[in-house]
């Protein structure tokens, strides 16, 4: 495991320590869940786009078509 510093601003700090506390977790805790959404939120994003810039715009737009008329006729 890799121990990480960073500098905030004071205000910053208490505020993430009064975080933590109020969800009954240390602020390294709390700092792993957030990097963790963050990296999720991230990979996802990039999985995206890579797959958008694969994309068939023709294709996507014709499966579009079938759903609506699938919406419309059911």
């Amino acid at each position: 495991m890799t121990t990480l510093t960073i500098r905030l601003p004071n205000d910053k700090a208490e505020r993430l320590k009064a975080l933590a506390k109020s969800r009954g977790v240390s602020v390294n805790k709390l700092m792993e869940e957030m990097s963790t959404q963050a990296l999720t939120e991230w990979d996802v994003e990039s999985r995206f786009r890579a797959m958008a810039a694969r994309a068939d715009s023709r294709e996507a737009l014709a499966v579009l078509d079938r759903l609506d008329r699938a919406d419309e006729s059911g």
